[in-house]
C-alpha cells in the first residue's frame, strides 16, 4: 500500500501519574507523559507506517513544545499544529489494581484547544491528499469553540471526499448526556464510521443494549447488534464498531468487539487481558480499525487487527500504543503465548 494520509483533530494533554500503583495521597512525585484521544490514534497510525497528522492548538511555551516533541518522536506530522493560549490541559491518573478502579482528575479548563475558534486552521490545506479524518466526542465536549471548529473540519473533509470516523467517547466529567446529544446529533451527518463502547450509545443517543450491565460486567451481544442497527438506521453510517469490555476487575478484562457494515455482523475473538495501563485502549482500537480498513483488509480482518492492537496496548504504559504491524498481526493470527521472541 502507498503512504496514505490520515488526519486527526483534538486535544493533547500532559498526564501526571503517581509512580507505580501509588494513590494520589501517597505521591511525592508524578510521572509526566503526553496523550489524548485523537493524538493516540495518530501515533498508532504512524507506527503502522501511514502518513499520520495531528491537528491541535498548544501554548507557545516549553510544555506545549514537549507535547509536540512526544508526537514528532513517534513519526506523527505536527506541521498543522497552531500555537496560542496559555496552558496545556492536564490530567492526573491514579492506576487502579484488582478491585480498586483507576481514577482520573482533570485540570483542563481554559486549555489552548478549548479556546480555539473557526478560522484558525487551513482545513483545505490540511485535507489535501488526505484519505481519512478522525475525531472523538471529547473534542466538541470542550466547548462551543471546539464544537464549531470540529464542524468546520467535517465540512472541509467532506468537500475533499475524505472518509470520516468518530469515536463517541462520552466523558461524564465534561458534559451531560443532554448536552452531548444536542451537539453530536448535528455532527453525525458527516460521519461514515462510528466507534462506540457499551456506554456511549446510551449516554449520547439514548440507544440502549438489551441485557447489558456495565457495572456487573455482563454484556449482551445481541443487544449490541440491535444498537448497531439502530445507529445505522438513524444516521446512515457505513460501519459501526462496538468495543465490548467485560471488566472482571481493574487488573483483568475480557476484551473483544463487533463490527456491522449495514448488512453483516462480524465478531472478533475474545482476549483475556491482564492490564498494565488501560488508558488509550479504545484509541488503539480506533487506530487499528482505521489502518485495517485503509490497508484493504476485509471487515473481519480489520476488526481482528483492531482488537489485537488494543489488546497489546493494555500491556503498555502510557497513552500511546507503541506497537508495529507485525506484532499486531502475529497476535491477531493466534500467537498469544507471550513467549520470548529470540
Amino acid at each position: 500500500m502507498g503512504l496514505k494520509k490520515v488526519v486527526t483533530f483534538g486535544e493533547i494533554m500532559l498526564r501526571l501519574s503517581p509512580p507505580g500503583y501509588q494513590r494520589f495521597i501517597q505521591a511525592n512525585s508524578f510521572d509526566a507523559i503526553y496523550g489524548g484521544g485523537e493524538a493516540n490514534v495518530a501515533v498508532s497510525l504512524a507506527n503502522y507506517g501511514l502518513d499520520a497528522h495531528f491537528v491541535t492548538k498548544v501554548p507557545p511555551h516549553e510544555i506545549g513544545q514537549c507535547a509536540i516533541n512526544s508526537l514528532r518522536a513517534l513519526g506523527v506530522g505536527t506541521d498543522y499544529i497552531t500555537r496560542g493560549g496559555e496552558r496545556l490541559g492536564i490530567y492526573f491518573l491514579e492506576h487502579g489494581a484488582s478491585q480498586r478502579p483507576s481514577k482520573v482528575i482533570y485540570d483542563r479548563a481554559y486549555s489552548s484547544i478549548s479556546q480555539v475558534q473557526p478560522g484558525e486552521f487551513d482545513w483545505d490545506k490540511i485535507f489535501t491528499d488526505a484519505e481519512w479524518f478522525h475525531f472523538t466526542g471529547i473534542t466538541p465536549a470542550l466547548g462551543e469553540g471546539p464544537t464549531r471548529v470540529t464542524l468546520e473540519a467535517l465540512r472541509a473533509a467532506k468537500a475533499h471526499n475524505v472518509t470520516v470516523s468518530v469515536d463517541l467517547n462520552y466523558r461524564k466529567k465534561l458534559w451531560t448526556p443532554a448536552e452531548a446529544n444536542g451537539v453530536m446529533n448535528k455532527l453525525m451527518e458527516y460521519v461514515d464510521v462510528v466507534i462506540a463502547n457499551e456506554e456511549d450509545a446510551e449516554k449520547v443517543f439514548g440507544i440502549t443494549a438489551g441485557e447489558s450491565n456495565i457495572i456487573s460486567g455482563q454484556l449482551s451481544e445481541e443487544g449490541y447488534r440491535e444498537v448497531a442497527q439502530r445507529l445505522v438506521e438513524r444516521f446512515g453510517f457505513s460501519k459501526v464498531a462496538i468495543t465490548l469490555r467485560e471488566s472482571l476487575s481493574a487488573s483483568d478484562n475480557n476484551w473483544s468487539a463487533l463490527l456491522y457494515d449495514t448488512k453483516d455482523f462480524y465478531r472478533s475473538k475474545v482476549y483475556k487481558v491482564h492490564i498494565v495501563d488501560r488508558v488509550g485502549g479504545g484509541d488503539s482500537f480506533g487506530g487499528g480499525l482505521i489502518y485495517g480498513l485503509l490497508s484493504g483488509k476485509s471487515d473481519q480482518e480489520a476488526l481482528e487487527f483492531a482488537v489485537a492492537a488494543s489488546c497489546l496496548k493494555h500491556t503498555i504504559f502510557g497513552d500511546y500504543n507503541l506497537t508495529v504491524v507485525d506484532e499486531v498481526e502475529r497476535l491477531a493470527k493466534g500467537d498469544s503465548s507471550g513467549r520470548v521472541q529470540r
